[in-house]
């Protein structure tokens, strides 16, 4: 697939419905996005469901990290999901996008964040734009987030959003994950929001010295690694059992 950065492109024009499109009507409404946004600051009870679920369904759970704390409390995860799932979006479950995309449950998205160790200077990798919800949760920590998503209107999708809402410190590219994003390496992190079978060795390569991955790595199941990139080779660690979205494209067949 050929790849494409996607931040600085002029918004099109808005269209009711956040989820309307580019394509025959799938897109960003950005006008009606943007005043959501601005309802959401004016104070219509999001912040208290998001400081509940930052208290009850990640504090209480041991991430304890308060960079990651208030990037979770910061970020409007309604603003992220379709309209028929925003009465959910502060629960302790994960939510369907379409497009066979999945907003993880608040505590993965805290746990992976926390496992990364981002300091606010880094360069960050995500596999897996999806809606942008992760991205933006690292955005509020990192320096430079670049989110690399294989579907390309889910990946303008989540651009528009992203730059509405003020992320601009992420960039969106269409393109197969397993060949990472080299032009803008080497990265202090990398985040795999899908499941490879195993590490495509690209993104290895494309981690700095001292660097962190976090990744499910598997097939149904997964384990949830952290591996951390050393003079010497790689020191890999388990956390969890998990069960994420598969990786798709160029891993599938083995990286051939």
């Amino acid at each position: 697939m050929t790849w494409r950065a996607l931040r600085g492109r002029r918004p099109s024009p808005a269209t009711p419905g956040i989820f309307r499109s580019l394509r025959r009507g799938a897109g960003l409404a950005l006008a009606a996005i943007t005043a959501l946004c601005a309802s959401a600051s004016a104070g219509d009870g999001y912040e208290a469901l998001r400081h509940a679920m930052v208290e009850q369904q990640v504090k209480q759970r041991g991430i304890t990290k308060p960079e990651v704390l208030a990037a979770m409390e910061q970020v409007p995860r309604h603003l992220f999901v379709p309209d028929s799932a925003r009465t959910d979006a502060y629960t302790d479950r994960p939510l369907a996008l379409g497009q066979g995309r999945t907003v993880y449950q608040p505590y993965v998205v805290a746990l992976m964040t926390s496992l990364l160790d981002l300091k606010h200077g880094d360069k960050v990798l995500e596999i897996g734009t999806g809606s942008g919800y992760h991205a933006a949760v690292l955005s509020r920590i990192a320096r430079t987030v670049y989110s690399v998503e294989i579907v390309d209107v889910v990946a303008s999708q989540a651009s528009k959003r992203l730059s509405v809402l003020g992320y601009h410190n992420v960039e969106v590219r269409v393109g197969d994950g397993f060949q990472g994003w080299a032009e803008k390496a080497p990265f202090d992190a990398i985040l795999l929001s899908a499941a490879p079978p195993t590490i495509p060795k690209p993104l290895l390569a494309q981690l700095r010295v001292g660097g962190k991955m976090v990744a499910p790595v598997g097939g149904f199941f997964q384990d949830l690694q952290v591996i951390t990139k050393t003079a010497d080779g790689l020191e890999k660690r388990t956390v969890i059992p998990v069960r994420l979205s598969p990786m798709k494209g160029k891993v599938q067949n083995g990286g051939r």
